[in-house]
C-alpha cells in the first residue's frame, strides 16, 4: 500500500473525479459512513457523541457522519468550529442537512460554545473533524479551544483523515494538535502516520475505503507500506533435497569483554533465521559465551586488545570470510580506538554483503570508510543522528527525508529501526514496516535484527529486500511474543526464538483477505 502526501491525496481526489466521476460528495458521504461505522464499533451498546467540526471538507465529513449516527439512536452534538459563513459548499450543505434532522450545530459566537467545550466528558466519544491534510499555521481560537477539549475530555477520540493540528507530511504539531485514540483516514495512509509527533497522536489508525479505483491506488509514490504477501513472495524457498551449504553462511563479527551477548542474540537469530552455517568471529570470552548458549554455531577466536577485537584481526578474518556469504559487523564490540583502527584496516578489502549495525555504525560517524560491496547500515534515531550530524530528534520528526538524504550519502541500504522503520535505498522507494510493537523498546533487539539480516543476504536477498523483509519478520516475531508473554517484558532471545513461528506465519496461505489478519 502506497503511502500518500497531502498533495498527492488531493490529487487522488482530483483525478478520482476527472477520470471516473467520483465526486467529492460522494467522497464525503462515503467517508462519513465510515466514521460512523467506527463510532458504532466503539460504542456497540450506545451512547452519546461529540463532533468537533471545522469549515471545510474534512468538516464536512463529520457533519455527514453526525447525520448517520443520529440516525441509529445515539445521542449527537455537534461543535462548529468556524462561523456559518466561513463554511465552504460542502460543509454548508451538510450543514443543512443535519439541521433537517432536527440537529442545530453550536457555533463559536453562541455563549453555550465554551460551556458545551468544556463538558466533552459528559459524554461517551470525541469525534475530531475540524482540520485536514491542507491545515496550515498555527491553531488559534476555537480550533485551539476544542482541540484542548478533546485532549482534557479523558474520552476516546476518532480522528477524520489526519489528526487536528497535526501537519499531514511531517508529522509535525501546528501548536496543538489532537491525541487521537484512532484515526480513520481516507484512500491511503498519511506521512505524519509514520514521523514526528503524528506517530503517537495518530493512533490506531485504519484506512477507510472510499471505492477509489484501484488504478489511482497502484500509482507510485515516494513511500509505501510492506505487507504480508510482498514479505511473503520475496523469502527464499527451501528444496526437500537442499542441504546446509544451499542456505548461507553467515559471519558474525561481534562482542566484547563487556557485551559478549549481543554475538549471542545475533548468532541465535541468524541460525532461527533459517543459515545454514554460522560463524562467531570474536574474542576468547565471547567466543566462550557462544559456545554456551550455541553449540549449532562455528567459532573462530580473533586477537584481542584492553578487551575487544585487535587490528590484529584482519588477517584472520580475512581467510575465514573466504567460507562466508554474509557478515555482520558491529553488536557489542564496544567504542574502543582498537575496534575502529579495526574496521579501517579490514573494510578496504571487504566486498561479502554486510549487515553494518551498532558499533561499526559508530565507526562510520568517526569517519571509517564503509566496505566497497553490498551494505545495510542499521541505525536506530541515535546512531543515525551520529551519522548524519543531528540530533535524534531532528532524526524523528524527518524520518522519510532523513533516510532519503542517509541513503544519498553513502549510497547503500538504510534501515532507520524504531516504530515504523523506514528502508531506502538507491533509486527505489522508501518502505515502511507495520509490524512490531512498544515492547521491543529493549536491549539486544538489534542485534537480533542484524543476525536476521544476515541470514538474508546470505540467500542472496539484495539489501533493499532483505533489509525491508528482515524488518517485517522481525517485527512479526516481536508482536508474537506480545500476543502470548505479555505486551511488554519479553527478552531479545524469546524474538529470536519467534522467528519460525513469524515466518510460518508470513509464508501460510490465507483463505481470504478477511481472514487474513497481518498488515
Amino acid at each position: 500500500m502506497w503511502i500518500a502526501t497531502a498533495a498527492h491525496a488531493h490529487r487522488l481526489d482530483d483525478r478520482a473525479e476527472e477520470l471516473y466521476g467520483l465526486s467529492t460528495d460522494i467522497l464525503i458521504e462515503r467517508a462519513g459512513q465510515s466514521v460512523r461505522d467506527a463510532i458504532l464499533e466503539m460504542l456497540p451498546e450506545g451512547g452519546r457523541v461529540t463532533f468537533f467540526c471545522g469549515k471545510g471538507n474534512n468538516g464536512a465529513d463529520g457533519l455527514y457522519a453526525a447525520t448517520l449516527v443520529h440516525q441509529t439512536g445515539l445521542g449527537v452534538e455537534v461543535l462548529m468550529t468556524h462561523s456559518e459563513d466561513e463554511l465552504n459548499a460542502h460543509a454548508l450543505a451538510h450543514l443543512t442537512n443535519l439541521r433537517a434532522q432536527g440537529i442545530d450545530p453550536i457555533f463559536p459566537s453562541d455563549p453555550q460554545w465554551l460551556t458545551k467545550a468544556g463538558c466533552v466528558a459528559c459524554r461517551d466519544l470525541v469525534v475530531d473533524s475540524v482540520l485536514g491534510t491542507g491545515a496550515r499555521g498555527d491553531v488559534a481560537d476555537a480550533v485551539r479551544a476544542a482541540i484542548r477539549s478533546m485532549n482534557e475530555g479523558g474520552l476516546p477520540v476518532i480522528s477524520v483523515d489526519v489528526p487536528s493540528g497535526i501537519v499531514a507530511d511531517s508529522g509535525e504539531e501546528l501548536g496543538e494538535s489532537v491525541w487521537a485514540s484512532c484515526t480513520i483516514t481516507m484512500g491511503l495512509p498519511k506521512q505524519c502516520f509514520f514521523q514526528g509527533i503524528g506517530i503517537e497522536h495518530s493512533g490506531a489508525w485504519r484506512v477507510a475505503d472510499l471505492g477509489y479505483p484501484d488504478e489511482l491506488l497502484r500509482e507510485p509514490t515516494s513511500a509505501r507500506l510492506i505487507d504480508r504477501e510482498w514479505v511473503c513472495d520475496l523469502l527464499p524457498d527451501r528444496l526437500r533435497s537442499s542441504h546446509k551449504g544451499d542456505h548461507g553462511h553467515v559471519l558474525i563479527v561481534a562482542g566484547s569483554a563487556a557485551m559478549p551477548g549481543a554475538a549471542v542474540l545475533a548468532a541465535q537469530a541468524a541460525l532461527r533465521a533459517g543459515a545454514g552455517l554460522v560463524t562467531v568471529a570474536g574474542i576468547e570470552s565471547v567466543v566462550r559465551a557462544v559456545s554456551q548458549r550455541l553449540p549449532e554455531a562455528l567459532l573462530l577466536v580473533l586477537p584481542e586488545r584492553e578487551g575487544c577485537i585487535s587490528p590484529l584481526a584482519v588477517e584472520p578474518l580475512l581467510a575465514a570470510s573466504q567460507r562466508a556469504t554474509s557478515v555482520v559487523f558491529g553488536p557489542g564490540l564496544s567504542d574502543w580506538l582498537p575496534v575502529t583502527q579495526f574496521l579501517a584496516d579490514l573494510w578496504p578489502r571487504w566486498d561479502i554483503p554486510s549487515v553494518i549495525d551498532a558499533d561499526a555504525l559508530n565507526a562510520v560517524s568517526r569517519g571509517v570508510t564503509l566496505p566497497p560491496g553490498e551494505c545495510v547500515l542499521t541505525p536506530h534515531p541515535g546512531e543515525m543522528g551520529r551519522l548524519m550530524h543531528c540530533s535524534a530528534a531532528e532524526i524523528q520528526s524527518r524520518r522519510f527525508s532523513i533516510v532519503e538524504a542517509a541513503v544519498q550519502k553513502f549510497e547503500r541500504t538504510i534501515l532507520l529501526k524504531g516504530a515504523y522503520s523506514i528502508v531506502g535505498s538507491m533509486m527505489q522507494p522508501l518502505n515502511v514496516n507495520p509490524t512490531g510493537n512498544p515492547g521491543m523498546a529493549t536491549g539486544g533487539m538489534g542485534d537480533v535484527l542484524s543476525g536476521l539480516l544476515g541470514t538474508l543476504l546470505a540467500q542472496d536477498l539484495p539489501p533493499y529486500l532483505a533489509a525491508s523483509c528482515g524488518a517485517y519478520w522481525h517485527g512479526l516475531a516481536a508482536d508474537l511474543c506480545a500476543e502470548e508473554i505479555g505486551p511488554q517484558g519479553y527478552l531479545a532471545s524469546e524474538v529470536a526464538a519467534k522467528l519460525p513461528a513469524a515466518r510460518a506465519k508470513i509464508t501460510a496461505p490465507c483463505p481470504s483477505e478477511d481472514s487474513c489478519q497481518l498488515p
